[in-house]
């Protein structure tokens, strides 16, 4: 039989396991401390646990942890990371430093379902959602990279990895709760940002469970026609209903919304689609982050030109909106957004 992953087990469950095999219950709390704020991966290294008990937790545990199975670092200094979890499955992380910050792009399902024209991962299907603790184990494993190669702390995370963050809703939550916890990494809530498609009644839920990391929606139309075209999930989910959530979203958090947007030749470089993101914005506080597009294979998009994108920032410029275009990093290790494809396994495949 398969041994139970301990790190699957609340605290409560590891202190009546404790007790119902003959240990005082806070040695439960010694091997949570382990786990989860010293980030171990090996019973043997509990070193204030005697070797016997030890040996128990080994006989009847496995810590199913994250391997590095490739690194590759890029010209500009971002490092990407071929994560392989415990059933050789494999997805992709990214560390990506600058002058000011070190911050972690982590993913949070194998594959995605969303079919979106733009994105590499869409190629691949969906094949499971990631568990807490692999998720939680690509921000450890970034933050070793940033003090080893760097010098340097994490100090930010973004769940703009592979997948949809709110498609695996409760083991994203879980898993931040342990990333923000003093008695996990004790990252500040207000340093990560998830990166969403928009699902309105997903949103409502975060507002409702009261998180407090950001929220960012790759929104790249404001007319639904056209956001339909590039990302299918949109007709599920219309603008009028993103609009109606992210205005809770505010009510209830307070903070803003940053809206992500790339800007491509003859897809939404128009007049029309400039003034639609104007009108859209203003209803909902908020920021734009306009992205340099990466292109992908057998893609059919191509990056508008910058006097369009100098349009969108003047235009919204002018009504108080706050918009930057932010530079992609890691294009030459194919680790910039929409980019991220598990590349190295389909080509050793």
């Amino acid at each position: 039989m398969a041994k139970q992953d301990i790190r699957a087990l609340s605290r409560e469950e590891l202190r009546e396991w404790f007790t119902e095999h003959g240990h005082p219950a806070f040695r439960a709390n010694q091997v949570y401390d382990w786990l989860w704020n010293k980030s171990h991966i090996k019973f043997d290294e509990m070193s204030n646990l005697s070797k016997d008990l030890r040996e128990e937790l080994d006989q009847h545990f496995a810590i199913n942890h994250i391997e590095v199975d490739q690194m590759q670092r890029s010209t500009d200094g971002t490092i990407k990371n071929a994560v392989r979890l415990h059933d050789g499955k494999i997805v992709e992380s990214v560390l990506i430093p600058t002058e000011k910050r070190i911050t972690a792009c982590v993913s949070s399902q194998v594959g995605c379902s969303l079919d979106c024209d733009f994105c590499a991962t869409a190629s691949l299907k969906r094949m499971r959602n990631l568990n807490p603790d692999e998720i939680y184990d690509q921000v450890v494993a970034i933050k070793q990279e940033a003090e080893k190669y760097f010098d340097r702390p994490l100090t930010n995370i973004v769940m703009m990895g592979m997948g949809e963050p709110l498609l695996n809703y409760k083991n994203v939550i879980e898993a931040l709760d342990k990333v923000t916890s003093p008695e996990g990494l004790g990252m500040a809530a207000r340093r990560i940002t998830l990166s969403t498609v928009g699902i309105p009644k997903l949103i409502k839920k975060l507002a409702d469970d009261g998180v407090r990391f950001n929220l960012a929606v790759s929104l790249h139309s404001a007319i639904q026609s056209t956001r339909e075209r590039i990302m299918p999930l949109a007709s599920k989910n219309h603008l009028d209903e993103l609009l109606e959530s992210l205005q809770y979203w505010y009510k209830h958090t307070g903070r803003k919304v940053t809206f992500e947007f790339v800007v491509w030749r003859g897809v939404n470089d128009t007049p029309e689609e400039i003034q639609a993101l104007v009108c859209f914005v203003k209803k909902v506080p908020s920021k734009v982050n306009i992205i340099q597009y990466n292109p992908i294979e057998n893609g059919d998009y191509t990056q508008a030109s910058q006097e369009k994108v100098d349009a969108y920032i003047q235009a919204l410029d002018e009504v108080g909106v706050i918009a930057k275009v932010r530079q992609s990093r890691g294009q030459d290790i194919d680790a910039a957004c929409g980019q991220l494809a598990n590349k190295t396994e389909l080509e050793a495949e």
